[in-house]
């Protein structure tokens, strides 16, 4: 029996990019199905006619059936009507592993000290432009899987990684000790870098990832440097630390001081006086312990000064002002030493100037308002 078309499909696995159909020089009538993820090229003659997108297409060739067959008789049966269909994976085909061959010789952008770094990460694939991709790369090859292509690109992917690697630490300046924090910047620099060059090819360079830096650690030199910059900042993080610890102490005595301030206040607060009733206070207490007012008088503190402490104050030392320059000191039963009226033994006042009446002992001085003997000297009054 004569097959009259057949059904092509694709029949690849998901780390295919292009595959070709097994079934060449078809009839026509032939049925071709794309799925949604792929697409489809169809040749005739050696020339990409048509590229077809998702669905079912009826494909027309010059091979027809049973006529054909009598035709290719004057070619030993071979069609002269060549007719093939490759079929596109368009999938994004993730964890696509690349890597640095040998090491990146550049110049250390912080310090200006020569290193040499490597490294290797993933990627991620798609085929953007199938006939640019089936024309480029493919040729007459019947697949193209994801180790092919990264075989193709191998050599301009180490030549463009590790200059663009270079390129990279130098425009951004990134320490190689800062190099790990930077991975997603490294990344996104390089992949932006990279893409124009894929897509030359049809390829579309969906994601690029640097997932490690091969540092040259044991290397002498390298060594030496670490340790000088871990030492640099280390000195910097003591410092650092230092300038903390002071400004926690100091904040620690602020405190203190706001503490006693504010218990102070509240003291004042709960026994009614102010702090310049205060002060008035310890004023207050200065005079007191002068011996005589004669001697505060003397030191040119006049009683307008003692009159303009405030509050309380004022009205403590005032009177203690008044009592001083307003009494009479005298012997017991004698003359009022302010006027010279005679005074009545006993008498708190002066009868005729109203001078208070301090009496004091005839022999020491001593004062002894209503006593019958001096308490200081024993002398009888």
């Amino acid at each position: 029996m004569v097959k009259i078309a057949d059904v092509l499909k694709y029949e690849g696995d998901n780390t295919t990019f292009i595959w070709k159909h097994p079934c060449e020089d078809f009839n026509s009538l032939t049925q071709l199905i794309v799925h949604e993820s792929q697409e489809a090229v169809f040749f005739m003659n050696g020339q990409a006619l048509d590229l077809f997108g998702a669905g079912r297409y009826t494909l027309e060739t010059q091979n027809i059936p049973l006529i054909g067959k009598a035709l290719n008789r004057a070619t030993n049966d071979q069609t002269p009507f060549h007719c093939e269909v490759y079929f596109i994976n368009k999938t994004e085909q993730m964890s696509i592993k690349w890597g640095t061959d040998s090491k990146v010789q550049y110049i250390e952008p912080t310090y200006g000290f020569p290193l040499s770094i490597g490294a290797n990460g993933e990627m991620s694939l798609r085929a953007d432009n199938s006939r640019k991709l089936l024309l480029k790369l493919v040729g007459t090859e019947s697949y193209l899987d994801q180790q092919k292509l990264v075989g193709f690109f191998r050599a301009f992917l180490m030549t463009r990684v590790k200059t663009y690697m270079a390129q990279v630490i130098k425009a951004k300046k990134i320490n190689i000790f800062e190099i790990d924090e930077n991975l997603t910047l490294f990344s996104d620099e390089i992949k932006n870098l990279l893409v124009g060059d894929f897509a030359e090819y049809g390829v579309a360079l969906e994601r690029f990832f640097v997932t490690a830096i091969a540092k040259p650690d044991g290397d002498p030199q390298y060594e030496k440097f670490k340790d000088l910059h871990f030492r640099q900042y280390a000195d910097i993080a003591e410092a650092k630390l230092r300038q903390q610890t002071d400004i926690i102490y100091a904040q620690t005595d602020a405190q203190k001081t706001i503490i006693a301030s504010q218990a102070m206040a509240t003291k004042r607060a709960q026994e009614g006086y102010t702090y310049q009733q205060e002060r008035g206070f310890d004023v207050a207490e200065k005079v007191a312990e002068n011996e005589a007012v004669g001697q505060f008088t003397n030191m040119g503190v006049g009683l307008g000064t003692m009159a303009g402490v405030g509050g309380a104050v004022a009205g403590m030392v005032g009177g203690t002002m008044r009592e001083a320059v307003t009494e009479t000191t005298v012997p017991k039963a004698q003359k009022c030493s302010s006027c010279g009226a005679t005074l009545t033994i006993g008498a708190k006042f002066c009868p005729e100037c109203g001078v208070r009446v301090v009496y004091v002992c005839p022999k020491c001085g001593t004062p002894t308002n209503g006593t019958k003997f001096c308490p200081e000297c024993g002398e009888k009054l």
